[in-house]
Formats: structure tokens, C-alpha cells, sequence
């Protein structure tokens, strides 16, 4: 069966705190780690009142730490917001105390607004242009050490030394990232769960341009998805009238905690909003095991994923592990030993 793998947000629900959000991620964290999942990364985004995870490498070492099997890691690091330096030794640490667990998925937006994103970077000499290659390549190349004779940076060695990065994937939402991805030999991750793209179109296309490299000899090519599963459609669809409202309530702007169904059922919406409600679920998927099943799976198919990775937004935690605990059950996860 296809490996499973989580992706969370560490969403702040209404009438809860952050710092709860926080503590509801380790305890879903644990739960993947018993049922059987492959990964667990952890977001990036600033600013955004609905979402508590802003710090991923602090947030995987707390995982790793109270985990044994699973993989921890990014998605992503937004690789704009951070000296390439900085990612390396903070993932060489990672690597260093849990060998051969660690991912570092790199993300080319800043996970955030205009103005946060300056506050961000102020002090890294900004420019206006998309500087993401020039950083991934920096970073590459103190792993490498293989900067040219003469380069300012061609003593500064990524501490602790002896230990190497972690495997490197790209995460993306159009073709650029598969592109990429395929022209350096690193995994490559596609946001199915908020991009309008077809999935099928950037993940062939990462798989008919590959390179092997010294990281990854062949493809490696993950869909991560939206899912909201329960114990039947209805109870689904309820659940995910508060990822309903959410989206509402982004599209105009308004960046407030995930709410729950009781308050999605009460709001006023108009028919633009349902409209893109409607928009929204074409790519959220939602329904009990047999509903979500079949979606999954010609979701696979049209894509050849090698593994999905679902990120579910809920208002109830105790609901939210259900979902993964359900899909764990309909794709034969099985506990590592």
C-alpha cells in the first residue's frame, strides 16, 4: 500500500490557545508515530492567528525526541526567510541527534504577508527578486564545500561537520519546484491541498526529468493532500464546515482561529462565499473511509504518488486524530517494530 505521512499546521481553534495547538501536535505526533505513518513535517508560516507553527526545526526536535520510528521534518522550511548557513547547522544538529530520521523540505515562499516577510529578512539585505535558487545553491554548496577558490565562503564549514544534511526535498505548488527538484536529484513534494493545478502535471513532470544524485538515486515524489475523514460522510461533512469558513473567511482577509461547526453552521454567508466553498472542496477531500478511499486512490493513480501526505484541519483534536487514525486503518498501515 501507499505509505501515509503527516503534515501539520498546528491550527489554533477557537476557544483554545496556541500554546495548546502546540501540545495538540506532539500528541498527534505520538499517535502517527504508533499507527504506522511514514513522516511528519512540520509547517512554516508567520502571522497567521490560525496557525501556531512558526518554528519547524524546534518543533522536530521536540517530535523526534518523543517519537521512535517516525521521520520528522519541514514542510517546509520557506527557505526566503532564513541564512541558507543557519538551515544547515540547525538541520545538522537535528541529523546529529536523531541519525537517519530527519527530512529538510524547502519552501520558496515566505509563509506569510508582505510586511511580516520584510520584518523577517530586514536584516539580510533584501532584494526584490525571487532569491531562492541563489540561497538553495549556497546551501548546497556548504554541504559541498564546494565553493570556488577566492569565495569569501569557501572556509566556513556548516558545524557539526561530520555530520552530513539531512535528505533534501522541494516543495511546491506549479511546475518550478518539479522542475528543480528533478534537476538536482532531490525529493519533490507537491501542495495538492491549496494549489489549482492538476497534481498529475508537475509530478510527471519531476519524474521524466530526474537526475540521480549522491542524495537520491531515483524519484521520490510525495502529494500532499486535505483530508477530513470520519466514521461516515455526514459526520465528515460537518467536521468540515469549519475548514469552510475558514477559507471564507481567508479569501476576505480575515485570519482568525479555526472555528467549529456550531459557529460555521450560525455565520451568514453570502453566495460568493459559497461559491467558493465550492471551489474549495474540489480539492479538500472529505467523507467517511469508503468516500475518502476511493478519492485517495485515483489521486494516486492519476499521479503515480509515491506516498501522500494529509494535512487535516479541524476544530476537535480528538476528531482530527480519528481522521488519520481511520485513513491508517483503510490503507493497512502497520506499527513499526
Amino acid at each position: 500500500m501507499t505509505p501515509l505521512s503527516v503534515l501539520d499546521l498546528s491550527p489554533v481553534v477557537s476557544g483554545a490557545s496556541a500554546a495548546q495547538a502546540l501540545l495538540n501536535t506532539l500528541d498527534l505526533a505520538r499517535a502517527a508515530d504508533a499507527l504506522g505513518y511514514t513522516r511528519y513535517w512540520l509547517a512554516e508560516h508567520h502571522n497567521m492567528p490560525a496557525i501556531a507553527s512558526s518554528a519547524p526545526d524546534i518543533m522536530i526536535g521536540q517530535i523526534a525526541a518523543q517519537t521512535q520510528h517516525i521521520r520528522v521534518g519541514s514542510g517546509g522550511v520557506m527557505l526566503p526567510n532564513h541564512a541558507p548557513l543557519t538551515v544547515a547547522e540547525r538541520f545538522k544538529v537535528l541529523e546529529a541527534l536523531y541519525p537517519g530520521r530527519i527530512d529538510l523540505g524547502l519552501g520558496r515562499a515566505p509563509g506569510t504577508d508582505q510586511i511580516t516577510s520584510y520584518a523577517l529578512r530586514r536584516r539580510q539585505g533584501i532584494s526584490e527578486e525571487d532569491d531562492f535558487l541563489d540561497r538553495f545553491q549556497e546551501l548546497v554548496l556548504l554541504e559541498t564545500r564546494a565553493f570556488p577558490a577566492g569565495h569569501p565562503f569557501q572556509n566556513v564549514r556548516a558545524m557539526p561537520a561530520d555530520v552530513p544534511l539531512p535528505p533534501i526535498w522541494l516543495l511546491g505548488s506549479s511546475d518550478y519546484s518539479a522542475r528543480l527538484a528533478a534537476q538536482i536529484g532531490a525529493g519533490f513534494s507537491f501542495a495538492a491541498h491549496f494549489s489549482d493545478l492538476d497534481p498529475a502535471i508537475p509530478m510527471r513532470l519531476y519524474r521524466q526529468s530526474f537526475k540521480p544524485s549522491a542524495r537520491m538515486q531515483t524519484p521520490q515524489a510525495i502529494l500532499a493532500m486535505a483530508v477530513i475523514c470520519a466514521d461516515t460522510d455526514q459526520d465528515a461533512d460537518r467536521l468540515a464546515s469549519a475548514a469552510d469558513l475558514h477559507f471564507v473567511r481567508r479569501a476576505k482577509g480575515e485570519y482568525l482561529p479555526l472555528a467549529s461547526p456550531e459557529e460555521a453552521a450560525a455565520y451568514p454567508y453570502t453566495a460568493i462565499d459559497r461559491e467558493r466553498i465550492a471551489h474549495n472542496r474540489r480539492r479538500l477531500i472529505v467523507g467517511g473511509p469508503k468516500t475518502v478511499h476511493e478519492r485517495l486512490s485515483a489521486a494516486i493513480a492519476a499521479t503515480q504518488a509515491d506516498e501522500l501526505m494529509i494535512t487535516t484541519m479541524v476544530h476537535s483534536h480528538e476528531a482530527r486524530k480519528r481522521s488519520y487514525a481511520l485513513l491508517a486503518e483503510m490503507f493497512g498501515l502497520q506499527p513499526a517494530t
